[in-house]
């Protein structure tokens, strides 16, 4: 209860000091976006929604503006760099401008047009020899939709024109509305929660609901006799592109012939707000209801503070059980993604439980240009339900074995540990990206004592180091895209090492790697690799009272198939 106390009011005491910081730090060379939003007459409109967005990585969250009776609208002081903006009212469609350049001291005029069904998508090309934009701090920009007119830029009273391709228009002409995934099964096995590591279907599916915004749909389903399982998915985005998510989950696994099963359902909502200028508030909580027989639910909120202290440095402070969605969260991808996102299901003195516990952060991120950054946070994480894997049969009331492989989930009780982590993040190209992640934290780990007792009295929390390098890339010509990833830790564990990190920065222990091959010919279709633990490193094997166990922190997994776009 005194603990609780203490998060409370130390949650309390940080947001009144972000909106403290936000009221007594003024925005330094900032600049601005201003704009009018018409229709494809050239009649301004009223109450146009324009939503703001910073394209740059974890940045604040998006800015939304109505347009007045003009339909003029005008942002808040922005700090240098790219953003998105886009545009929606009832009756028309959604008009959206990427990579919008705000400099120090400029303002950036946009005139944005609503298009409607018989708007025309043709668009203007750069011409060759085309002179550079000028850095004068007096000169301004005037950008129309992408689809109907080249950008224009006034300086110093000439007029010149970048007719650029816009790359948002070509983007969305190249993404697709559907896919159907053929794949050998599960990620991750050796839990119930899951999908199934037996062959299956799955679909994706992007339904514009114009101006009520998006609609996902996705869903799997395995066929096996004695573990047919399937799942379904919707992801809500009510602005279309970014801003609230809510996410609909619900899966089902038969596990033999006799009707007994995992049943979950996951309800899932993901906002955001801003505090004047420099602070952002991102919310959100989710509810589950998941098990085998007999049921058990949870309700899980989350907040993070973010605090521009200036161009170059914000701090943020996050309070959650798990990550925050991705930025892919509205993609088929994210879609697909979303089935399986249930935590472990466990059993603890014959009553089923969900693995929970809570993750405490304070992070300074650092920008060290507009394509690298470095983070450093301390962090706090207790969980009262720890999941350890294994492999084998156990035969316990407290092992919770996989019908779908050689594994099982056990409860390894509670555990309570501090950490620190350093992240760099580089982008070395509009492909290719690399992030470089040390961690010291600690995890549940085997004691000197072994063969007395039963599992859970032979692990204690241990500290570790661990050194983590992801790459990921797309080759030129072939098309081929790639993630490479390989987690060093110092020592033997059977619990995640800093769990919300892992998620966090795409990182799992030992060394992984993810492969999309396209395939030539008339249909959108790709090969799919994905290989986890490779080298099955990383296994711990103990003695307790039920016998010889080997514990396996992170399964060694292989995962293909193919990917069809539509």
């Amino acid at each position: 209860m005194i603990l609780r106390t203490i998060r409370a009011l130390s949650l309390g005491l940080l947001v009144w000091c972000a909106a403290a910081l936000s009221l007594a730090a003024a925005p330094q060379q900032a600049g601005k976006i201003s704009g009018v939003v018409v229709d494809p007459s050239g009649t301004p409109q009223l109450g146009a929604t324009v939503l703001i967005a910073s394209e740059q990585i974890n940045d604040f969250a998006p800015m939304e503006l109505l347009t007045n009776a003009s339909g003029v609208f005008s942002s808040a002081s922005l700090r240098p760099g790219l953003y998105s903006v886009r545009a929606t009212l009832a009756g028309f469609l959604p008009a959206i401008e990427q990579h919008i350049q705000v400099s120090a001291q400029h303002t950036t005029l946009l005139e944005i047009e609503l298009g409607s069904v018989f708007a025309s998508f043709s668009q203007l090309r750069r011409q060759p020899g085309q002179p550079a934009a000028s850095n004068d701090e007096f000169t301004w920009v005037l950008r129309t939709s992408s689809s109907t007119r080249p950008i224009l830029r006034f300086d110093d009273g000439e007029v010149v024109f970048d007719g650029e391709e816009s790359r948002s228009e070509a983007g969305r002409k190249n993404q697709p509305h559907g896919v159907i995934e053929l794949t050998t099964g599960s990620r991750h096995p050796g839990s119930v929660s899951n999908i199934s590591n037996s062959p299956a279907t799955a679909f994706a599916y992007d339904q514009n609901l114009g101006g009520a915004g998006r609609l996902l749909m996705a869903g799997q389903f395995s066929y096996e006799d004695e573990g047919r399982s399937g799942g379904f998915a919707t992801v809500w985005i009510p602005a279309g592109e970014s801003g609230p998510v809510t996410t609909l989950v619900v899966r089902e696994s038969r596990f033999g012939t006799d009707g007994t099963g995992f049943r979950g359902m996951r309800l899932d909502h993901d906002s955001q707000m801003t505090i004047g200028q420099r602070v952002s508030v991102r919310y959100g909580a989710e509810f589950m209801l998941a098990g085998i027989g007999e049921t058990t639910s949870s309700l899980r909120p989350r907040g993070q503070v973010t605090v521009q202290l200036n161009q170059e440095w914000h701090v943020a402070f996050i309070l959650a059980a798990r990550p925050w969605p991705g930025a892919d969260a509205g993609s088929l991808q994210g879609a697909l993604d979303s089935l399986d996102a249930f935590p472990t299901l466990l059993i603890r003195n014959g009553q089923p439980a969900l693995e929970h516990g809570w993750h405490e952060e304070v992070a300074l991120e650092h920008s060290l240009g507009p394509r690298s950054s470095l983070t450093a946070s301390a962090f706090h994480d207790g969980a009262s339900n720890t999941a350890v894997f294994g492999r084998g049969s156990a035969s316990g009331a407290n092992f919770l074995q996989d019908p779908f492989s050689n594994g099982f989930a056990y409860d390894g009780g509670d555990s309570n540990s501090w950490g620190a982590r350093v992240a760099y993040r580089q982008k070395l190209s509009d492909v290719s990206e690399v992030t470089i992640v040390y961690a010291w934290a600690g995890a549940l780990a085997p004691g000197a004592a072994t063969g007395a007792g039963d599992l859970r009295e032979l692990l204690e929390t241990s500290y570790r180091h661990s050194l983590a390098a992801r790459l990921s890339s797309r080759l030129p010509r072939v098309g081929t895209q790639f993630t490479l990833g390989y987690k060093w830790i110092s020592g033997n564990v059977v619990s995640r090492l800093d769990a919300y990190g892992e998620s966090a920065y795409g990182l799992d222990p030992n060394l992984n790697f993810l492969i999309r091959q396209p395939l030539p010919g008339p249909l959108h279709m790709a090969a799919l690799v994905d290989v986890g633990n490779l080298l099955a490193q990383g296994y711990v094997p103990v003695t307790t009272q039920d016998g010889r166990l080997l514990l396996v922190p992170s399964y060694r997994s292989f995962r293909g198939g193919l990917s069809l776009q539509f």
